[in-house]
């Protein structure tokens, strides 16, 4: 998928007037079909069943908050196939780009990723009690990187609380093994199913305090795809299944070295020590050895999710001794308002202790995002086709930033992103 691009200076995008702020629309019931037809095919392809928990406590005619994981864009097909009745959908902005009045139809209700947005409260209070549209929101907002939980908003108690409707969960499962993220957009084969159950009633919603709700979300988004693929035996036998891996395990724990992994076909290597790894078809990392020795790194993980969060920690400990940064050059797009992805050209991205800091577009642009800005930082690989980006902003602009495509430091900047925000948090 593309996104329309036009090309245009900082101050002439800065210019540009605002986007109208419009309440939901009813989804088409045309569209809705249409996305439920088009979505078949691959479903059918992927086997794809349907797993209905107890949905007790949903009164007749009552419209949901539906929340689901979110592993790719197939969750949206999984979504067509899983809720029967009209529904909304909270979507990204840069969904709404140059396909403003086709997303309203199909029920897009737009917000910022990882900014505030009161809005975004109004808007979903709207579908559910004056349009009577069920709503379906995907909480983690970013794709996974790992297959695991990506962190999730504190505030959501709190919002499932104030709108006080029903909650049911949709579970996917298989779906991040069809697409993950890092893959570049290659499927691969596997089944698909989803389970669909009743997270909270009205009445529990009434009772429960918002601590209690989150914890029970907490429960119920607490997953590790890969860690299901072993234990069922699912296979992913495709040859190029390792690609873009780098993407997520970018630092070797044989020699430490950050940005010289290599993925290729099934394999990852470390271009400083020569340590390589295959990714099996059941989805472990086999390790064949390096340069230093078979067994020489002083930790080794065949659990992608594992060496992850062993990254994670790593981050967190620069953080600590003051020794984190990031500083690089970016090319730089804009979002606006609904009509287009602005190219305003190049500049330079850094990330301290002290938030983000983006420069640029020949001096005009100085932008600084504080670490308590959000709780984490939206980033993705091939995005709209165009490569791996982070992207910061306001209430007024969002910033899209392209590192160069042979720099690895999109997983590296979300975790130092979300760590920094817990550390400042905690000092309040």
């Amino acid at each position: 998928m593309k996104i329309k691009t036009v090309k245009l200076s900082y101050e002439e995008v800065m210019a540009l007037p605002r986007p109208k702020v419009r309440s939901p629309r009813k989804p088409s019931p045309f569209l809705r079909l249409l996305v439920k037809t088009l979505a078949s095919g691959e479903l059918k392809k992927a086997d794809f069943t349907v797993n209905e928990g107890d949905m007790k406590g949903i009164p007749s005619g009552r419209s949901i908050l539906y929340l689901m994981n979110h592993s790719c864009f197939t969750d949206l097909m999984i979504a067509s196939h899983v809720i029967k009745e009209p529904y909304s959908i909270v979507s990204t902005t840069d969904a709404m780009v140059g396909k403003q009045a086709l997303m309203r139809a199909v029920g897009c209700i737009p917000t910022r990723k990882f900014q505030p947005d009161i809005r975004l409260i109004r808007d979903i209070s709207y579908s559910l009690d004056t349009l009577g549209c069920s709503v379906l929101m995907y909480p983690e907002a970013g794709y996974s990187f790992d297959g695991t939980t990506t962190t999730l908003p504190e505030s959501l108690g709190k919002l499932i609380k104030v709108l006080g409707h029903p909650v049911v969960m949709i579970r996917s499962h298989g779906a991040f093994l069809h697409d993950p993220l890092y893959n570049g957009l290659r499927l691969r084969k596997c089944r698909i199913s989803a389970d669909k159950y009743t997270l909270f009633t009205e009445e529990e919603l009434g009772t429960l305090s918002v601590p209690d709700i989150n914890r029970r979300i907490g429960e119920a988004f607490s997953f590790d795809n890969l860690k299901e693929q072993f234990e069922t035996g699912t296979k992913i036998t495709e040859p190029f299944r390792a690609e873009g891996l780098s993407r997520v395990l970018y630092k070797c724990p044989v020699c430490g070295c950050e940005g010289k992994m290599h993925a290729s076909g099934i394999s990852l290597k470390c271009g400083a020590c020569e340590a390589s790894w295959d990714l099996t078809e059941l989805g472990k990392m086999e390790f064949k050895g390096s340069a230093e020795g078979p067994l020489a790194a002083p930790v080794m993980f065949d659990h992608i999710p594992d060496w992850f969060a062993w990254e994670r920690s790593c981050v967190r400990k620069e953080l600590e001794d003051k020794t984190y940064s990031l500083d690089v050059p970016v090319h730089i797009c804009m979002i606006v308002d609904n009509k287009a992805f602005y190219d305003v050209g190049d500049g330079r991205l850094t990330h301290s202790l002290s938030g983000f800091h983006l420069t640029g577009c020949d001096g005009k642009l100085d932008f600084l995002q504080k670490p308590l800005a959000s709780y984490s930082v939206n980033s993705d690989y091939f995005f709209y086709e165009i490569g791996d980006m982070i992207s910061i902003g306001d209430n007024d602009k969002l910033f899209y930033c392209f590192p160069p495509q042979d720099t690895d430091v999109v997983a590296k900047t979300r975790l130092a992103a979300e760590e920094l925000y817990k550390m400042r948090k905690g000092r309040l």
